[in-house]
């Protein structure tokens, strides 16, 4: 019970800080080959933006590099000759970003938040020379942007439902797993066999303990979740559990059937694993499935997380309705339907045997 009950805790607590895709100190090195006041602007301006972390300036670039693949910073900003003069002779200049790939996602940030940065910066400083103050003042279009449901656009409140989702899965998959299986290991199956008891009251003494402990989890994250991240909570709590109730059936049945199919406990705990991990990657959790290649988007439709993380994020940081997630209700609704029903003819197949 400590562990059923501390374990999701503890990666509830762990996974949330973790699993973000935001970007955080990045160190770069700045190549200064103009010396300039303008360049020198332009290196505060990287370093008056909270996420990123000046290691140093010089004016090789071989060492620059050595850095580079030593892993000791992740961009360097090298700046070209005579830059402040070409601008004020109304000749464009090219500053060269030099950022550490290897991790795809976060090189393309750091190029995003970068060319933001000096986009920016070019915008302050054009107003400073005779050249362009003399140029005709020309009519555009301006922008406003509204950010709907994470206006603070906090990774958190993206990542938290989804991680609660995967919580509550591995409680209710993993456990259902192993349920019947032990009773195989133990020689007790036998014993069941011979007894009165009905098929579907053996699958419900097997599925409600798990299905009730799971919703205890769930109560546990969604404190956690509201209290300790401050993650909003815009919808209906009784819509929450009463999706979740029908999402943990679901589940519960996937477990039931493969503790049906295995003969021991490691078989059982292999197998959940091993479908537990394509689960949440090919669910959306880490990578949106509208970027996922087709084939991929098409096996998200026999992957019940991927509904239920649509649904626990549409409630709590949308605040939405039935009437906004009917199919992926009535998916889960044929996925427990199924699971169930399989689990229940695999255990008569397995009386009969």
């Amino acid at each position: 019970l400590p562990i059923i009950f501390l374990m999701p805790v503890i990666q509830l607590v762990v996974l949330s800080f973790t699993a973000t895709f935001e970007l955080q100190n990045v160190k770069f090195y700045a190549v200064d080959y103009d010396r300039s006041e303008i360049t020198d602007q332009l290196v505060r301006k990287f370093q008056a933006n909270e996420y990123y972390t000046l290691v140093g300036q010089g004016m090789s670039e071989s060492k620059t590099r050595e850095m580079l693949s030593s892993g000791e910073i992740d961009m360097a900003l090298i700046v070209p000759p005579a830059m402040d003069r070409k601008i004020s002779k109304e000749q464009s200049v090219r500053v060269m970003l030099m950022i550490d790939a290897v991790s795809s996602n976060k090189a393309s940030l750091i190029q995003s938040y970068s060319r933001s940065i000096i986009q920016d910066f070019n915008r302050s400083i054009l107003p400073e020379y005779h050249w362009f103050r003399s140029q005709p003042r020309v009519a555009g279009i301006s922008t406003h942007m509204r950010i709907w449901y994470n206006p603070t656009l906090d990774y958190i409140n993206y990542m938290v439902p989804g991680i609660l989702v995967v919580l509550i899965t591995m409680i209710a998959l993993f456990l259902s797993g192993m349920n019947i299986v032990r009773e195989k290991e133990i020689g007790t199956m036998e014993q069941l066999n011979v007894t009165p008891i009905r098929k579907s009251e053996f699958i419900i003494s097997k599925l409600l303990p798990m299905w009730m402990l799971a919703l205890v989890e769930l109560t546990i994250g969604l404190l956690i979740a509201y209290w300790g991240f401050g993650v909003p909570f815009e919808g209906s709590i009784l819509t929450v559990y009463s999706a979740s109730a029908l999402y943990l059936v679901a589940v519960q049945g996937i477990g039931l059937y493969v503790s049906t199919v295995t003969y021991t406990q490691q078989q059982a705990m292999f197998i959940s694993w091993f479908m537990m991990v394509i689960f949440i990657l090919m669910g959306g959790l880490f990578t949106p499935i509208e970027s996922m290649p087709l084939w991929a988007q098409k096996l998200t439709y026999i992957n019940p997380v991927a509904y239920f993380i649509d649904i626990m994020r549409m409630v709590m940081l949308k605040g939405s309705g039935y009437p906004d997630f009917w199919p992926q209700m009535i998916a889960l609704s044929i996925f427990a339907i199924a699971s169930v029903s399989f689990s229940i003819k695999q255990y008569s197949k397995i009386q009969q045997d």
